[in-house]
This record gives structure tokens, sequence and C-alpha cells, in this order.
């Protein structure tokens, strides 16, 4: 970490807006893993995840997720593979192109999603006990005003890669 210049109390270094930005979303994460391991998904990871949300419901080709996740096709082909490794995701014949595989979430898949939305639940929750509502409803307003209205990105993985 970089020495602090010295400021006044009132403003805080500039690279520290993106640092805790980092270690909020980092904390969130790894609480998120560690809650996921005991109910049922000890195997998930980050990337995992994100690849999930990548296949979404009606799922996807390899070329779609490495495009979605910002990765070559290649490497969202490793990511498939362990996901269907650990029973997360089933590659099936694709209705629309024979040629082509579809990479669709198993039931296994869809629980750990559906659970993870329930522990975010449970996380976010945490948050307003310690901020309260009116605080964690400002943080997330004023995250809304300054991030580009393009929904969600999964891409984090090629973005860090």
């Amino acid at each position: 970490m970089p020495d602090r210049p010295v400021r006044g109390a009132a403003e805080p270094p500039g690279f520290e807006l993106p640092l805790l930005l980092f270690a909020g979303f980092r904390s969130l994460i790894d609480q998120l893993h560690a809650e996921l391991a005991v109910r049922g998904h000890p195997d998930l990871r980050p990337a995992y995840g994100f690849a999930m949300q990548a296949i979404g419901v009606r799922g996807a080709t390899a070329t779609e997720i490495g495009r979605r996740l910002g990765v070559s096709k290649q490497a969202a082909g490793k990511t498939v593979d362990r996901l269907e490794a650990l029973g997360y995701v089933e590659r099936v014949d694709d209705p629309g192109d024979g040629r082509c595989k579809l990479i669709r979430l198993t039931p296994r898949g869809l629980d750990s999603l559906a659970r993870a939305a329930e522990v975010f639940d449970e996380l976010r929750a945490r948050w307003v006990e310690r901020l309260g509502a009116d605080g964690v409803a400002r943080l997330e307003s004023s995250l809304r005003t300054v991030v580009p209205d393009a929904g969600f990105p999964v891409d984090v993985p090629g973005w860090f890669g």
C-alpha cells in the first residue's frame, strides 16, 4: 500500500475509494462462498458463479459464455469442463444449431444459484444491521447513480485476467 499523502481528515485519498469498493465486494463474495460450502456447495469458486450467470437459465454455447465473461472460448471451455465435472452444468445438443453444444445448468447448478441469492439477501441484512436501512439504501442509490446503466456485468474473470 502506498504511503498515505497528508490530507485533511475530511478528504481521504482518491485511491481508497476503489480499494474500499473492492474490499466490500471481496468480503461479500468470501462470506457467500463460506456459506455456500455449508449449504452443500463446497467446490464453488467465484469464477464459477460468474460463469453460471453467463450461462443463464436458457443455456449458452461456449462461444457465448466466453464473450459474456470476456475470455476466450477455450478459457470458457475449461471453466465449463470443471463445472460439468462438479455436476453444475451439462452439455446438450443445441436445438438451434446441430453443430454446437448448448451448456445448461443442471438442477445442482440452479440450486447453487438459488442458495446464493438467499445468502446475498442474508448478507445484505447483516449490512443493514450494521449500517442501518437508510445507510444501505443510500449506498445502493449512490452506486446506481455513478455506475453505468448497462446491467450487471459478468465479465469480471476476463477483466481481471
